[in-house]
């Protein structure tokens, strides 16, 4: 390696070097640097981890077009890592345990148990808000802390988590535009199951999808975790009678790999042609027509049924959105939340309406959007969702995604309380108050 002359430059030499133009900018050129590797150095970097989107095109639009141009327009090196949803959980806390990692982590459930480690995400609210209206309450509620007054997260999409049903079996089954309620869930997959021994496909395992469609079962049948104090309510009698019911739905209709299911299985299991129905988002009929599946006419999306006490069910994901503390570019991972939102409904579009707005007025026409997809078979396919906002709520309700109710969500307490009581392995009673001891000692840690 050569060495580096150590001698200072002289002015005449520098000109020499340089000529006299080098001392300004030209008319039209861009700016000069003497020193581009100092140059380079003072370009911003913002780091940003997400994971791996259901329908591929989004992704595509986020790193190739919105960062692309938003890191030209401010100057910035966007570096945007994708991992798959499995792995967001352990790789926050590999984060968090470091202090070292990205600015913006995005979770797909609210992370409440991380406020000490991030910062207050009340700012990025308000200016969004200046320009786009107030955010619906399943944003507030999934990154709000009432008792610190503190958004520990910020959530710029939830999506929908409706029924995904085999028409042509539902159909001869008597339930022409699927199932309504759960007894017609229940009533109709026996049917099919007794007729075509195609099962129901509701999860049973120790993963997201089981996580939210137990959670709907439950707050259907008027069980709930929590109440809107936080106090810990999951040993009642509504809870032991939606225990019995998805025991007497497993036992009629479904089979035992529901218990080892991962996210994709039910994807997999309803392409596939092997189940009737499974709750899930619209990712399995995005992929049917990505795909041109044969099965694709036959897959239809319906509201969350219907329980005793209400129609109800959680978002399938929330997009949770933290900065952490020891982020490097904290100012830049507000101020791109912030414009992000401005090109919402870009991101509606590419994401080909798997990602509803937290902030309504960014996608105005949602409705009308929905129900004329030409993409989809028949194209109002997707119409049903349009009423989303009145059966959709937040993990926590009645209450707050709180730190303890984030730990519960991760410990996958739901899942196997059910999944024990549909195996035999309890009974619905034992279950409840053996999840109720579980849920005290969690919320004990977190008073």
């Amino acid at each position: 390696m050569a060495k580096r002359k150590q001698e200072g430059l002289s002015r005449r030499d520098f000109i020499k070097l340089t000529g006299s133009g080098a001392l300004a900018t030209g008319v039209g050129s861009g700016p000069f640097f003497l020193f581009p590797e100092r140059a380079a150095a003072e370009q911003k970097t913002l780091k940003i981890l997400q994971w791996s989107h259901f329908v591929p095109a989004y992704d595509t639009w986020f790193d190739g077009t919105f960062c692309k141009q938003w890191g030209q327009k401010h100057d910035t090196n966007v570096i945007v890592d994708h991992i798959n949803l499995v792995d967001l959980a352990a790789k926050a806390a590999s984060e968090a345990s470091a202090r070292k990692g990205h600015d913006l982590f995005m979770l797909l459930s609210p992370p409440a148990a991380y406020e000490k480690q991030t910062i207050d995400m009340s700012h990025v609210y308000q200016e969004v808000e200046k320009k786009h209206g107030k955010k619906i309450d399943l944003a507030h509620k999934s990154t709000y802390n009432p008792k610190t007054n503190r958004y520990f997260a910020f959530s710029d999409s939830y999506v929908p988590d409706p029924g995904n049903w085999h028409k042509d079996w539902w159909t001869d089954a008597g339930f022409p535009n699927g199932p309504d309620t759960y007894d017609d869930l229940r009533v109709g997959a026996k049917k099919i199951r007794d007729k075509t021994a195609h099962p129901c496909g509701l999860g049973l395992s120790q993963e997201l999808d089981t996580s939210m469609a137990m959670r709907a079962l439950l707050w259907s049948f008027g069980g709930a975790e929590q109440d809107e104090a936080g106090k810990v309510t999951i040993n009642s009698k509504e809870t032991i009678e939606a225990l019995k019911f998805m025991k007497a739905l497993y036992q009629e209709s479904e089979t035992p790999e529901v218990f080892t299911w991962t996210p994709p299985s039910n994807n997999q299991a309803m392409l596939a042609g092997r189940v009737s129905y499974v709750a899930n988002a619209i990712s399995i009929t995005r992929q049917s027509e990505r795909e041109h599946l044969p099965i694709d006419s036959k897959i239809m999306i319906c509201a969350a049924p219907k329980g005793p006490a209400r129609r109800i069910a959680a978002e399938h994901v929330m997009d949770c959105y933290l900065i952490w503390d020891f982020a490097e570019n904290k100012d830049g991972a507000q101020q791109f939340l912030i414009d992000f939102i401005d090109a919402f409904h870009d991101s509606f579009i590419a994401g080909q309406f798997y990602n509803f707005p937290c902030f309504p007025s960014t996608v105005p026409n949602l409705k009308q959007e929905i129900s004329n997809d030409p993409r989809a078979s028949p194209p109002d396919k997707y119409k049903v969702l349009g009423n989303v906002l009145e059966w959709a709520t937040n993990v926590g309700y009645p209450g707050y995604g709180t730190a303890a109710i984030d730990e519960a969500f991760k410990a996958w307490v739901i899942p196997t309380m059910f999944a024990k009581v549909a195996r035999g392995d309890e009974t619905p009673e034992n279950a409840a108050k053996a999840a109720e001891e579980e849920y005290k000692r969690i919320f004990a840690r977190w008073k």
